[in-house]
Order: structure tokens, then sequence, then C-alpha cells
């Protein structure tokens, strides 16, 4: 069963940003996916604040990066970049800790304009942590993303049918790393 590590990078929760990462685990999960979910906020402020590359909290970390052939990053786009949070919790990590792993970027943000923040700002750390294999990841407008009561996300149409778009291309290339099969997993756009 193929492992997926999704890392939420956004410093408030309930938030759309984790939301959305979490519908993109569900339906993982629905394909036969294992998934785990790190959600930096939660991760040891000590250890992020103080670049601690040798806490003993960055071992479960580590060790479900290890296992994990799929990542999603997902993150909230603040003044045209990914959160600093994030950054800081990159900058623990060992320097081939992307290395053969598959790299799905999820992103949202206020506006449409903030849309090449995932090529500009966010890729090339990603390619810093050896990620060779990036995908063109999905960006998502708050106004696409409607929060439940329930902290579950409500995706419009539109980004639903984007997601599960480039989640078909994750597990097929996910698949082809691992030499399974690899079939649709999902309901294609039909246009």
């Amino acid at each position: 069963m193929p492992n997926v590590l999704t890392i939420s990078g956004s410093p408030t929760h309930p938030s759309r940003t984790y939301g959305l990462a979490e519908y993109a685990n569900s339906l993982l999960q629905q394909q036969g996916f294992h998934t785990d979910t790190i959600s930096v906020r939660d991760f040891s402020q000590e250890a992020l604040v103080y670049g601690q590359y040798n806490s003993p909290a960055l071992e479960p970390v580590n060790a479900l990066l290890s296992q994990a052939h799929g990542i999603i990053i997902a993150t909230p786009i603040y003044k045209a970049s990914y959160t600093g949070l994030l950054k800081s919790f990159f900058d623990l990590l060992p320097q081939r800790a992307f290395e053969g792993k598959v790299v799905l970027p999820i992103a949202t943000g206020g506006t449409i304009a903030h849309l090449l923040a995932v090529d500009y700002a966010l890729k090339p750390v990603l390619f810093e942590l050896k990620a060779r294999h990036i995908l063109g990841g999905v960006y998502a407008v708050d106004k696409q993303l409607q929060l439940q009561a329930d902290q579950t996300v409500q995706v419009d149409e539109e980004t639903d049918q984007r997601l599960k778009h480039s989640l078909n291309d994750f597990v097929e290339a996910i698949n082809l790393r691992q030499g399974l099969s690899n079939g649709k997993a999902f309901a294609e756009v039909s246009h």
C-alpha cells in the first residue's frame, strides 16, 4: 500500500488549506493509499524558532518521510509566498528529505494574483530538498472553498475537478515509481 505524507503549513486551525489537504487525503484513502498528516503549527515551536536540527520531535517526521512514496505540501499563500512557518519547518529537514518522492503542492489564497507563488516561491525550496518529481499542483482561491462547521471544506465543482485531475497524476506517478499498475483513480473532467 503506497504511503502519502501531507504537510500542512497553515498557521491557523481550522483553515481552508488544512481542510482541502484532508479532502485530498480522503480521496486517496478511498483508492487504498495510507495517508499521514503533519500540521506544522502543531510541531515543536522551540525546534522551529531555534532551528534545532537534532530535536527529538524530528524523529517521527523523518520516519514518516522515509516511508512516504508521495508528499503533499499544502500551504496558504500570504504576501505572494508560502508561510514562514512552513519555511522554518523545511529548514529543519534533512537536505535530501524529498529525494525519490513524488510531490504535489496544494495552495490557497485570497486572490488569483498569487497563483504563481507556487512556481516562484515554493518549488525552488522543494527542489533544494531534492524533490525531482514535482507536479503542477492545485491553487484555490478562498471563495472556492467553504469552511464548514465540522471543520471540513466544501470545494466548488471546478476546484474539485482540478484537484481530482492532479490527484490522478499524483497516483499515476507514485504507481509508476513503485512499478504498480496505474488506472485512473478519480473521475476525470469531461469538457
